[in-house]
C-alpha cells in the first residue's frame, strides 16, 4: 500500500512533459487565490495613512492635536462682509487662503438679519446656542425660513443663496476649506460698499 502523497503527482502528457494532476492543479490555484484573498483583507486593516498619502492639500494639514476651551475664545468684530453686530472668534486656520481647512465660531445677537448671500465653498455650520433661522432664494422672506436651534447642522452647499436672521443670542461654529468669503446677492445689501 502507497503511503498519501504530500506533493503534487506529477504527469507526463503525450509530447513528455511533466504535468502537474487536475486536482493538485486546482487546490494550487485554490491557495493562490485564498493568499491573495488574505494579503488584501491583510492590507484593509492598515490605517489609511500607512496605504496611501491625501490627495488633497487640505487633508494632513494639522501637525498637533488642538485644543480650545470656551473660555480661551477671542471675540472681536467679524469681517467688513457681514453688516455690524456679530462677533467672530477663530479657532483654527485661516479662512482667506486656498486649501486650508478653517473653523470659526460667530456669536451673534438677539434680531439680527443677514440678506441673501453666497459663498465661494460649501459651509458646515453647528448651531452651539440660540436659534438660527434660515431660508434659501434670492429674496430676504423671514416666513420661509427654517428654524435651527442649538445642536443644529447645517451645509450650505458652495454658490447656494441664503439669508438668515436669530432669535436670541445665537452662536454658530462654521468650518470648510478656504478661501472663503461673502458675496451678496444684491450688491447694494453689502456693508463694504456703503
Amino acid at each position: 500500500m502507497r503511503p498519501p502523497a504530500l506533493a503534487p503527482q506529477l504527469k507526463r502528457d503525450p509530447l513528455g512533459r511533466t504535468r502537474i494532476g487536475e486536482e493538485e492543479n486546482t487546490i494550487a490555484m485554490n491557495r493562490a487565490h485564498y493568499g491573495a484573498l488574505a494579503a488584501g483583507a491583510l492590507l484593509l486593516t492598515l490605517p489609511v495613512s500607512l496605504r496611501q498619502e491625501p490627495t488633497n492639500p487640505a487633508a494632513a494639514v494639522a501637525k498637533s492635536p488642538l485644543l480650545v476651551r470656551a473660555e480661551e475664545l477671542r471675540w472681536e468684530d467679524c469681517s467688513a462682509a457681514l453688516p455690524r453686530g456679530p462677533k467672530c472668534a477663530t479657532l483654527e486656520g485661516d479662512r482667506t487662503v486656498a486649501n486650508v481647512p478653517f473653523t470659526y465660531r460667530l456669536k451673534i445677537p438677539d434680531g439680527y438679519h443677514i440678506p441673501p448671500h453666497v459663498h465661494p465653498a460649501d459651509g458646515h455650520l453647528t448651531v452651539i446656542t440660540g436659534t438660527l433661522n434660515i431660508g434659501w432664494g434670492d429674496k430676504f422672506d423671514v416666513k420661509a425660513t427654517k428654524p435651527m436651534p442649538a445642536g443644529s447642522f447645517i451645509v450650505i452647499p458652495r454658490g447656494a443663496r441664503h439669508f438668515y436672521w436669530t432669535q436670541g443670542e445665537t452662536i454658530v461654529q462654521s468650518h470648510g476649506i478656504g478661501p472663503w468669503g461673502v458675496t451678496y446677492v444684491n450688491p447694494a445689501d453689502d456693508p463694504r460698499k456703503r
